[in-house]
């Protein structure tokens, strides 16, 4: 579990962190904090998906179940584990 909310938190830093230097954490609100948006979801979605080899149907792909990476890693684990 640690190694892939290290996955997920390394991808938020690479790909939407505009200040490299900004520190973010498992916790750090993503989508409310505005480190995440919309369109940001959808790419974030398609990664978890393809790196896990699962797939989250749309309605449970909420901003609240994307707004921090203990959050993202916690609906991953509900689809790894069907």
């Amino acid at each position: 579990m640690e190694e892939m909310k290290d996955i997920v938190l390394q991808y938020v830093i690479d790909e939407y962190l505009e200040d490299p230097d900004e520190e973010i954490t498992y916790e750090t609100p993503l989508i409310s904090g505005g480190i995440v948006d919309s369109f940001s979801m959808v790419s974030l979605k398609r990664f978890l998906e393809n790196k896990y080899k699962i797939s989250i149907p749309d309605e449970d792909a909420s901003p609240e179940a994307f707004d921090s990476v203990n959050k993202i890693v916690s609906l991953v684990n509900r689809f790894l584990n069907k």
